[in-house]
């Protein structure tokens, strides 16, 4: 497991209430995602990166005692949430696993539904992902997952940021799958078909006053890109500098203005 991937547990561990974070909307997301995809009765369904398991256990609900789910994360945190979450609802046709999503391995045609809820822009190798999940997939079998454009979650800021401290611009987490177009490419190259792609607008007011641009944050912003593994103390500090008087400027009496906008994206096999 390489540093960029620790950092992810780590962040994600920290997260202990991640079904109920104040201003986020994880649950909602979670559902529009699970109706964006027809599920029945006795079908298997793969959740990727499950997380607190959102997705996988209202599917295992839905699919019933005849069908079956399985939950992947590499997070220790949040599959216990998940698991806890699971016992409360006695569910015995689920089963969640501790493993890098994107390198376990399932047969051919496994599944009749893949999700990725919120997690996809994490991976590291995102269209080899896409290639084994249709492989994983049944004939008909659907993919659906979340993603936020380019522009969300203060892209534009980190980048602009990043480009001045270091002198060269860096690929932000969020463009590969930052545009419609650029799912649908992606998934065309995969091999799916009716790709479908909604659009749901979302955004929010927040407080910025006290928030502290760590190296952290930078290096998950940016795929732990390995020119950030060795930014020295004054550069960290000039991240800093740039972003707090990045914040002051955006600032209003509301808060900062942040973009939360998802994509909803669905496709065939």
């Amino acid at each position: 497991m390489d540093a960029y991937q620790q950092l992810v547990i780590e962040l994600y561990n920290s997260r202990t209430a991640y079904d109920r974070e104040e201003g986020t909307r994880h649950p909602l997301e979670a559902k529009l995602l699970l109706e964006s995809v027809p599920i029945q009765k006795g079908q298997k369904i793969l959740d990727v990166a499950t997380g607190t398991g959102l997705v996988a256990i209202p599917a295992a609900e839905k699919v019933g005692s005849e069908g079956y789910v399985i939950g992947i994360d590499m997070t220790p945190g949040m599959l216990h949430q998940a698991r806890e979450k699971v016992e409360a609802a006695g569910l015995q046709n689920i089963e969640l696993i501790e493993a890098d999503a994107e390198s376990i391995n399932f047969s051919d045609s496994s599944f009749d539904v893949i999700f990725c809820c919120e997690a996809f822009v994490l991976f590291t190798d995102i269209p080899a992902s896409l290639q084994k999940w249709y492989r994983f997939l049944k004939p008909g079998g659907f993919v659906a997952f979340t993603s936020p454009p380019e522009t969300a979650y203060l892209a534009d800021v980190y980048k602009s940021i990043c480009t001045r401290v270091l002198g060269v611009s860096l690929s932000h987490i969020l463009e590969p799958l930052g545009t419609p177009k650029k799912c649908q490419s992606l998934l065309q190259q995969a091999g799916f078909r009716d790709i479908q792609i909604e659009i749901v607008p979302s955004g929010r007011h927040r407080s910025f006053s006290d928030d502290k641009l760590s190296g952290k944050v930078i290096n998950l912003s940016f795929k732990g890109n390995p020119l950030l593994s060795k930014l020295s103390p004054e550069q960290l500090e000039q991240f800093q500098v740039e972003y707090s008087a990045e914040i002051q400027r955006l600032a209003t009496d509301q808060g900062v203005w942040e973009d939360t906008t998802k994509f909803l994206v669905r496709a065939q096999k």
